[in-house]
Formats: C-alpha cells, sequence, structure tokens
C-alpha cells in the first residue's frame, strides 16, 4: 500500500511517527510532506523521517483561500507522481481532504479540535474519514469514527513511551528538586483568532509565585518579558515528554501539552476561551487537568490553583491513581490506527458495526 502522509503541526509528528514505523516495516510506502513550523523539521530529522517540506498558508482568511488552492495543487503534483492509495491528515487537514476529493482517493483526517471551524468545514464537506477521540464535542455525521483515546496516547501510552529521568541533569536540577513547565503560544493559527492569551503581567506573576515552591521553566513560541527571558528552557524538542513526564506542574496556553502532562500523570492548568473535548474529560473525569478561561479574573484564580496544587505534599502521587485509571480506560492509539489504516476501507465498516471492536487494541 501507498500512503500519503501531511504534517502540519509538530505534534502531528508525535501523533504519526509511530504509525509511519510500524507500516513500514509491514513494507508500506510511505511518503511524508510537512510545514515547516516551529520544531517540525528537527523533529522529523530526529526521528529520521524523510519528507518533502511543502508550502505554507497565512491564518488571515483572503491568504488561507489562496495558501489553500497552492498547497493543494502542490500536494496533487506529489501524488501524480506518487499514486498513493490512501491519504492521511491530521487536525483539520483541508488539503489532504480536497486532494482526495480531486483524486478519488481516501482521505483519513485525525482530529480533535473542535474549535477549528473553517478547517472543519472543509474537512467533512470533502474527506472521506474523520477519525476523533470519542469524548470529542462536535458531530460529523456519518463520516465520523469514535475512539476511546487521546491523540497523545499515540504517542505517550506506556505501550509507545518511557521517560527518561537522565533530562533532570540536562536541566541541571539538584537530586530531586521540583520544577514547573510554563508554555505560552503565539496565537497565530486560524483557530486562535480573536484570541490574547496570558497577559504579560501575569507571565511575571506566575514565575514570581511559582518560583516560590519549584524551579520554573518556560517553552514559549514567541518573545517572554526581559524579567522572565532567562526561564526559558534550553533542550532538545524530542525530550520535552520525559521533561513533561518528571515535571510536578505544567501550566500554559496548549491543549496537547496540557494533554500530554495528563498522560503522563503530572497535573496540569490550561489556559484557553475555547476548551477541548479531551481537556474538558481529562479534568471532569480524570482531575488532572484544571481548565480555565484567558479572562483576567480566570488568569489569577489559575495561578491561585497553581500555587495551591503546588503546596500539595506528594501531589503527583496523589494523582497516581487518576493517571492509572485514564490509561486503564483508554486504548493504545497506535495499535489501533496502525489496524485501522491497515485494514480500511473494511476497519471502517467494522468500526460502525461494532464500536467495541477497538477494546482489542489495549
Amino acid at each position: 500500500m501507498k500512503i500519503l502522509i501531511d504534517i502540519g503541526h509538530p505534534a502531528h509528528v508525535h501523533l504519526f511517527r509511530n504509525l509511519i514505523y510500524a507500516l513500514r516495516t509491514k513494507n508500506h510506502d510511505i511518503l511524508i510532506t510537512a510545514r515547516d513550523k516551529d520544531v517540525t523539521i528537527n523533529l522529523l530529522n530526529h526521528y529520521n523521517l524523510n519528507f518533502k517540506i511543502r508550502p505554507s498558508s497565512s491564518s488571515r482568511i483572503l491568504s488561507k483561500f489562496l495558501g489553500i488552492i497552492k498547497i493543494t495543487f502542490y500536494l496533487w503534483k506529489i501524488s501524480k507522481k506518487f499514486h498513493p492509495d490512501v491519504l492521511i491528515g491530521g487536525v483539520g487537514n483541508v488539503y489532504i481532504s480536497i486532494l482526495g476529493w480531486i483524486t478519488r482517493k481516501p482521505s483519513l483526517i485525525f482530529d480533535d479540535t473542535e474549535n477549528s471551524k473553517f478547517e472543519l468545514f472543509f474537512v467533512k464537506l470533502f474527506s472521506k474519514v474523520i477519525i476523533t477521540p470519542d469524548c470529542y464535542l462536535s458531530k460529523m455525521g456519518e463520516k465520523q469514527i469514535r475512539y476511546s483515546g487521546y491523540h497523545e496516547l499515540a504517542y505517550l501510552h506506556p505501550n509507545q513511551f518511557t521517560p527518561n529521568p537522565s533530562v533532570k541533569k540536562e536541566l541541571c536540577l539538584n537530586g530531586n528538586e521540583n520544577y514547573s513547565i510554563l508554555r505560552f503560544v503565539s496565537w497565530q493559527a486560524s483557530h486562535d483568532i480573536g484570541h490574547s492569551g496570558i497577559s504579560n503581567e501575569n507571565k511575571i506573576k506566575v514565575v514570581n509565585e511559582f518560583s516560590k515552591y519549584t524551579k520554573v521553566f518556560i517553552t514559549s513560541e514567541g518573545s517572554l518579558p526581559m524579567e522572565i527571558e532567562n526561564n526559558r528552557i534550553n533542550i532538545s524538542p524530542e525530550k520535552m515528554h520525559d521533561v513533561l513526564a518528571f515535571a510536578t506542574l505544567f501550566y500554559g496556553e496548549s491543549a496537547t501539552m496540557a494533554s500530554e502532562s495528563a498522560v503522563l500523570g503530572t497535573p496540569a492548568i490550561y489556559i484557553d476561551n475555547s476548551s477541548r473535548g479531551y481537556t474538558r474529560e481529562e479534568e471532569l473525569k480524570y482531575y488532572l487537568v484544571n481548565n480555565f478561561t484567558e479572562s483576567l479574573e480566570d488568569q489569577e484564580k489559575s495561578i491561585c490553583k497553581g500555587v495551591e496544587l503546588l503546596q500539595q505534599k506528594n501531589l503527583k502521587t496523589n494523582l497516581f491513581h487518576c493517571r492509572q485509571k485514564l490509561i486503564n480506560d483508554k486504548i493504545d492509539v497506535t495499535a489501533f490506527i496502525v489496524w485501522f489504516v491497515e485494514n480500511f476501507p473494511s476497519s471502517f465498516k467494522i468500526m460502525k458495526e461494532n464500536q467495541d471492536y477497538q477494546q482489542k487494541f489495549k
């Protein structure tokens, strides 16, 4: 089988890398195209995944329409030479959806972000299958397949990942010194329009408050206030999951990193006006994420919540059973998607007729 996979975000490298390894082991031919965003290229190179860089698009509406045409045309030219049997894309991948409709090849879109309204309009219209977590808040019609898991479990399920404690030495920590991870995003994606995130004043405040209890490291897509620039973490991007696994607390604007922390057993505070189905479930069912809006009032509340958590003795030990319940409830997402892709379209029919079939992949 020939499979074209388009990667538009660093998180999609992690989502698909184990799938790619497994399919290549079974002698399937994989072609990867990738957008040069943040650390995407560094991650692909680190995992020895050969790829072709494809064009990017702007978050501005007019430019985005032109970008859809440009990127889809590029992928169409690639597909004419490669002749894929199946097309795969991550969250809101408009280009793969439209390419599948043009070429009459099945497009499988793995989505977990309900607030990407612009992209999801095209995905719902043109894609063949939309594969989502079962906690996904939107109904996508007959094309939708729901599975019991999160994107993050494709690479952080215990079957797929064991954290490496040597990362603590790279962070220059003394013994069992506790630390918190803060994440600030650029708010440049199309679904980020209207968002402002945490104010600079509160970024400084959260560092000052958390520093009373732990060492504080920051990962940020953009510039930071001068007062906290020295807190920026200096570590290879592929080691971030090890960092999150041993952190005492995660605080920030990234839904993905909040969920990554949760499935690793690290409590998370997530700030965003648009909640996700998975961060909502991780709060209400597993008590591992605390969701707050971007309002100044909620920003203050989120900082207070962080201080409250950091003051607790044996915080992560007390949450061990919550993380264990999450793992026990969910499937090994990589095992599931390998089966689904390799056996498509029969797998689609099986899941429609018997959703419990996925329990084979625990």
